[in-house]
Formats: structure tokens, C-alpha cells, sequence
């Protein structure tokens, strides 16, 4: 803990991420150097990308069994596949004899991972199968090598609502008791047996933003909807500011906001089916929660969606929009297509306005003078409530 908190003090003057954790009124955002030094990021994805439950994908994008792809989280080469008993599970990309990078594109595996160095395999359950001539020429076995010290390396995984989430450094609680309090919110409006209803939507069901920007930005920005008057005129024109309330989660692991009023106007006679359990006299509540670090959800009436975030680096994030409606037909029917292109194209003309917002905001921390942010004790509560999060896992 000594050498990690020297090595951060030689970037960051740790006292700027004290006064974070300071009550709203008198507290500073995050400084500058967490947003662009090269070095910080390297610390983050210590501290949090590696410590955290983390999101790297969605079930939906490997829906078949032997589906594999490869994903890099902050340089991590990952394996996510669906294995045979159609359960999903993500490995270490790295073959256990001379460190390759074993998978380099998506692709349907039949019964095994194949190295493509030495050709060594490992079947869906990372179990090394097979090692040619590694006792000579045709000698397909050796007498003191153990196979089984050399599987792939799993790395702890959970499927929730179809995001794919790890903990590379299985220290974190169980998944189950780490999103009770947000599981626990969100059954009134939406309970299990709801949730098992959404189905993923295959022609107007995913997007994605390239951000000129830190990860951090968009979660700010999506925790708040002080922005919308001015960022947001469309959606505003239904959804007003004063429409608008704080979710502050607490232990803290979320925060967002939700409105009062949500009723998009579309182009049709037509209406998406509801969870069946969602409150009438709630129809018109939606929720968005940060669940921190990196993805961002939306949950309404009448669809779900997750707007997940890959950091590739201190100032470029890809942007991942996952969209699930309630049931096939709603979800992949002729009959809802207009309906979904609709919906589709609200929510990528919503994330495309906030981008040039929080693009600016990293152009923006280039200035000596700024001092990590004055919040308002009124607004920014959500977003404070972020930076405070970052702020108290840093320094642990």
C-alpha cells in the first residue's frame, strides 16, 4: 500500500483527491492528471478495472454455444466464449507455454482453442487438451509434464441482465450481494420475472460512439440531468429538468437520475408491450443509473437498454449501446421494426449530443487553472457521488 500511494503521489498531489470525498459544497471534482496522464490510467486499471465488478461485453453478442471472441480490457487480452453447457466464461488470452495471444478474431470453435504458435489446444472448459511433439517428433506427451498446471487462467465472471461482468482479481463480493441494492430498487418498477422477458433487439438493437475522451466523462455526464435544458432540447421539450430526480445509491455503487414524465413522441399507432409488473400509476417513470465503473443503464415501461463503455485509453473510449425490448416480437417482429428504428434513433441522437459534451469537457482539463470542478450542492449530487467513488478506491 506504502509503494502503490508513492507511486500515485508522484502524479497526482494526493491532497486533490482528499478534498473530493469533502461535503458537495465545499468539495473539487477529480483532478486534471485523472483524465489525462498516461501513468494515472496505468493506476486506474489497477485500482479499479482489475479490483472491480467491471462489464466487457453482452451474452447477446456470443448467443450460440462455441462463440468466441477476444476483448482487451486496458491491454488484458480476454477470451469470452460459450461453452458447451451454453454457460458463458471468459479466460485469459495467453497461452500457458510461450505466452501467445491465442484468440486474435471472433470466430465459431467446434471443440477447442487452437495456439497458433505450437499448436497447442484447450477445450471450452480451458482444460489442455493437446500438445503435439512436446516429447519429440510424433511424441504427442512427456512424463514430467503435468497438462493440468497448464489450463487457460478463468477469470471470474457473472451474467446479469445479459451484460458479461468480471472481477480479474476475484476480490470482490459476490456479484449477487453486489447489486442486491440496486436489484432491490429496481423490483418495484421491474422484478425478476420481468427481467427474464427482455429479448435483444438484432436490427435495431446495438450502436456504438467513438469518444475522443476519458471513460469517466460520459458517466459524469449521464449521472446528472442539470445538462438537459441546453444539451437536450428535444428530449427536454417532454422530459423538463424540474421533471427530474437524484438516485444516490448507496453502499455506493450507482448513482443517476430518473424522470417523472418519460412518454417519447413516435410516429406510430402502435405501442411496445410493458412488463407486465410494471405499476400503472408509475408508467411513466424511467430510471438511469451509472453502475460505476463503466456501464449505464435505462430502464422503462417498455424496454431496457445498457450503454456500456471499453477505455482504450486515457483519451478514447468506445461506446457500446445495447437495446432489449419485452419479448420477441417486440424485440425482432416486422410488426415493431418501424417502432424500434424509432426508439434506435432517439437514444443514438441523445448519446451523440452528450458527445461533443464530453469530448469538450476533455479538451477542456487541459487548463492549469482548473481545479477538478466547483459542484452544485443542488445539481451535481449524483456526479459528486461518483467522483467520490473513484476518489475513495484510489486510495485504498
Amino acid at each position: 500500500m506504502e509503494v502503490e500511494t508513492r507511486k500515485l503521489s508522484q502524479i497526482i498531489d494526493l491532497n486533490k483527491i482528499k478534498v473530493v470525498n469533502r461535503p458537495i459544497a465545499k468539495a473539487h471534482g477529480l483532478p486534471n492528471e485523472c483524465y489525462t496522464n498516461k501513468d494515472y490510467l496505468f493506476f486506474e486499471r489497477k485500482k479499479i478495472f482489475e479490483n472491480k465488478w467491471v462489464v466487457i461485453g453482452v451474452g447477446s453478442s456470443i448467443p450460440n454455444i462455441g462463440d468466441a471472441k477476444p476483448f482487451d480490457l486496458l491491454g488484458i487480452p480476454l477470451i469470452i466464449l460459450r461453452d458447451k453447457n451454453n454457460n458463458i466464461r471468459v479466460y485469459h488470452n495467453v497461452c500457458s507455454h510461450r505466452g501467445y495471444k491465442i484468440l486474435q478474431e471472433e470466430c465459431k470453435l467446434k471443440n477447442v482453442i487452437r495456439c497458433p504458435y505450437h499448436s497447442w489446444s484447450y477445450d471450452m472448459n480451458g482444460k489442455l487438451v493437446a500438445t503435439p511433439h512436446i516429447g519429440g517428433m510424433n511424441k504427442h506427451s512427456c512424463s514430467n509434464f503435468n497438462k493440468s498446471g497448464s489450463s487457460l487462467k478463468e477469470v471470474k465472471s457473472y451474467v446479469w441482465l445479459d451484460l458479461i461482468f468480471i472481477n480479474l482479481n476475484n476480490n470482490e463480493i459476490e456479484f449477487e450481494k453486489y447489486i442486491k441494492p440496486l436489484s432491490d430498487r429496481w423490483a418495484k418498477f421491474w422484478p425478476e420475472k420481468d427481467r427474464d422477458l427482455m429479448v435483444y433487439s438484432n436490427d435495431y438493437g446495438y450502436f456504438n460512439l467513438n469518444a475522443k475522451c476519458n471513460w469517466k466523462f460520459a458517466i459524469e455526464n449521464y449521472c446528472e440531468s442539470y445538462h438537459l435544458p441546453w444539451v437536450h432540447p428535444g428530449l427536454n421539450s417532454y422530459s423538463k429538468l424540474d421533471d427530474h430526480y437524484h438516485i444516490q445509491g448507496l453502499p455506493n455503487r450507482f448513482a443517476g437520475q430518473g424522470t417523472l414524465v418519460y412518454n417519447p413522441r413516435f410516429k406510430s399507432k402502435l405501442n411496445f408491450p410493458c412488463f407486465p409488473s410494471w405499476p400503472k400509476d408509475k408508467e411513466n417513470i424511467a430510471e438511469y443509473v451509472a453502475l460505476f465503473p463503466n456501464v449505464m443503464l435505462g430502464i422503462h415501461k417498455d424496454h431496457f437498454y445498457a450503454y456500456w463503455l471499453e477505455p482504450v485509453s486515457n483519451e478514447y473510449t468506445k461506446e457500446h449501446m445495447e437495446i432489449y425490448y419485452v419479448g420477441n416480437e417486440a424485440a425482432n417482429s416486422k410488426k415493431f421494426k418501424s417502432l424500434r428504428r424509432q426508439n434506435f434513433e432517439l437514444w443514438k441522437g441523445v448519446q451523440s449530443e452528450d458527445l461533443n459534451i464530453i469530448e469538450g469537457m476533455q479538451e477542456g482539463r487541459n487548463s492549469p487553472s482548473y481545479n477538478g470542478g466547483n459542484f452544485s450542492p443542488k445539481m451535481d449530487n449524483p456526479t459528486h457521488h461518483f467522483h467520490k467513488w473513484v476518489a475513495s478506491n484510489l486510495m485504498k
